[in-house]
């Protein structure tokens, strides 16, 4: 915490000051007084505007993670997405297929329980036109 100065102690320094120092004196002093305080603040300044700088940059830093982090959870995304795709795609392939298959199973069956077409007593088929149109 700094010292707070109100008009009245710096009015006692300055008189303080003026006996010791005399009023030859007392103005050198002053400016030389001033030029270390000014000193004084351009290397504060100096050092606040590293620590920002510092800052700034280990920030930018994190930044910089958080985006590769991103793009790389992004990347990541996309490909369970594609895959996702990819899965569907193919399920439903077998599906198809497994249809198809049932299907071609089921069709002789049906073949086998159909009645056989019916013959003469010689083998031949019993219902052919062709065969009364030639008698």
């Amino acid at each position: 915490m700094l010292p707070q100065f109100g008009f009245s102690e710096l009015l006692f320094l300055v008189i303080i000051a003026l006996v010791i120092l005399g009023p030859k004196d007392l103005s050198l002093t002053m400016r030389k007084i001033g030029q270390f305080v000014a000193k004084g603040r351009s290397m504060a300044n100096e050092f606040r505007a590293a620590f920002d700088d510092i800052a700034r940059q280990a920030e930018l830093d994190d930044l910089r993670k958080e985006i590769e982090d991103l793009k790389r959870d992004n990347a990541v995304t996309q490909a369970v997405d594609e895959l996702k795709e990819v899965e569907k795609d193919i399920n439903q392939t077998v599906l198809r297929e497994e249809a198809k298959l049932k299907q071609d199973m089921a069709k002789p069956i049906a073949a086998e329980t159909e009645p056989a077409p019916q013959t003469d007593s010689d083998g031949a088929p019993a219902n052919d036109p062709e065969d009364k149109a030639v008698s």
